[in-house]
């Protein structure tokens, strides 16, 4: 068993919940334009957005060697089908989540300056990261 700072364990539990209300926005506007893989559950079938639906959103956390910005959460963005997705409604997307995201950051985490820019070929929360003290 680990150990987590309990800030840490909030911060990941808010950003999660972030996402997940990301997700459903998403489902709702685009969730039925494209077939899902046929080894993926139907939206709202299990007990995580992450593994259902066309979309699966969210970030991983990068050191961020070799960038501009530093370290921050990379934003993923999946759309799990087999179909090719035409570019300009991939990056329409990646605009529309990349908004979602910058809107949602004071009410997820009020009290940071976060923000979310193009890094490279991703997009990047980067900001204020700092857990305080126990």
């Amino acid at each position: 068993m680990s150990m987590r700072h309990p800030k840490l364990q909030q911060w990941d539990e808010n950003m999660k919940k972030m996402f997940d209300e990301i997700d459903d926005y998403l489902e709702e506007k685009y969730g039925n334009l494209y077939p899902l893989h046929p080894n993926r559950a139907e939206r709202g079938k299990t007990s995580n957005k992450e593994h259902d639906g066309l979309f699966n959103v969210g970030t991983s956390f990068t050191a961020g060697f070799g960038s501009e910005l530093g370290k921050g959460y990379v934003i993923d963005i999946d759309m799990v089908t087999l179909t090719r997705i035409p570019d300009d409604v991939r990056e329409g997307i990646e605009e529309e989540v990349v908004d979602l995201v910058q809107e949602r950051l004071p009410r997820f985490f009020p009290d940071r300056d976060l923000t979310v820019s193009r890094d490279g070929h991703v997009y990047k929360i980067h900001g204020d990261f700092s857990l305080g003290s126990l």
